[in-house]
């Protein structure tokens, strides 16, 4: 397979290794952008891997609960431009569409885009979209939604940079009382802040962990070729905890901590002495707006070339 110079950026930007270093592991990997990841974090080379999906999209993140606090709903609706998603109409479609995702009972957005509206009578959901794209004259995109319900407790919220970043913490607890609400929010700060990927470890597949060991051995073994089994395994055990400690919510350093050492576990644990409360982070979502969306690049200087036929 032919390696291109756009592969070669494209591994460069998700890993941060040099440009040579990418080229070869492409080449040695036949083009695999996933083993060629592999390869460079195997042979040490990778200084981090980036999340593979640039966020590019505009739109807005809109969080909504329930009165009772018992149930609540995020919601991500795109634009093309930031300029649309600061406009008081799409702003007001947003919040409409937040509504009838909190109470609807379609489980996916295509369910969701085919039901009834309930602010548009008439139309369905997708037709309601099109005629805001009419009227707002930008491309516009409902593209998912979550509802989480908690009756043994109850469902925090965070909305971040004006609609940029919507999160929910899924609270279950026998005490409901500002300093346990304040603790929540707290948590649903942390998540919005540094982006874990599950709440606790029970969430992280066994498979994602002996792929990493794998990985991590390899990798061990070319840095201290002379090490015993017992050594290497350390070392790797070691990474593993260090990554788990940054993709799982509750084993985060809290970023409030006073100490700068205390774990989101451990300051809820605390919350929850001091409240007599049992408390359980169940679980969280967190929705950044146009993450995964990978935005087409603009090349003034070759388009206006381009129509001057150089």
């Amino acid at each position: 397979m032919a390696i291109t110079a756009a592969m070669v950026k494209e591994l460069r930007e998700m890993t941060g290794a040099g440009m040579m270093d990418c080229k070869k592991a492409l080449t040695q990997t036949d083009g695999n952008m996933d083993a060629a990841i592999e390869y460079l974090r195997e042979n040490g080379l990778a200084k981090a891997v980036k999340k593979a999906g640039r966020i590019a999209a505009e739109g807005l993140c809109k969080v909504l609960v329930s009165d009772d606090k018992k149930k609540a709903v995020v919601v991500e609706v795109n634009a093309e431009t930031d300029f649309v998603a600061k406009n008081e109409k799409f702003q007001n479609f947003v919040e409409k569409v937040a509504g009838q995702a909190l109470e609807t009972s379609a489980s996916d957005i295509e369910a969701f885009l085919a039901e009834p509206c309930k602010f548009d009578e008439g139309k369905t959901m997708q037709e309601a979209l099109a005629g805001q794209i009419a009227i707002i004259g930008e491309n516009m995109n409902i593209r998912r939604f979550q509802q989480v319900k908690e009756d043994n407790g109850f469902v925090a919220s965070y909305t971040h940079m004006g609609g940029k970043i919507g999160v929910l913490i899924d609270v279950e607890t026998d005490v409901v009382n500002d300093a346990v609400m304040e603790m929540a929010k707290n948590v649903a700060m942390q998540a919005a802040a540094l982006k874990p990927l599950y709440t606790n470890r029970d969430e992280v597949d066994q498979s994602y962990i002996d792929k990493e060991k794998e990985i991590l051995t390899t990798q061990a073994k070319l840095e201290k070729p002379d090490a015993n089994d017992k050594i290497i395994n350390g070392m790797v055990m070691g990474r593993i905890n260090k990554e788990l400690k940054e993709i799982c919510l509750l084993d985060q350093v809290y970023v409030k901590a006073e100490d700068g050492k205390q774990a989101v576990g451990k300051y809820v644990e605390e919350v929850a002495k001091a409240n007599s409360a049992k408390i359980n982070i169940k679980g969280f979502v967190r929705y950044e707006t146009g993450e995964g969306i990978e935005k087409k690049e603009e090349d003034f200087a070759a388009e206006v070339a381009a129509q001057m036929g150089k």
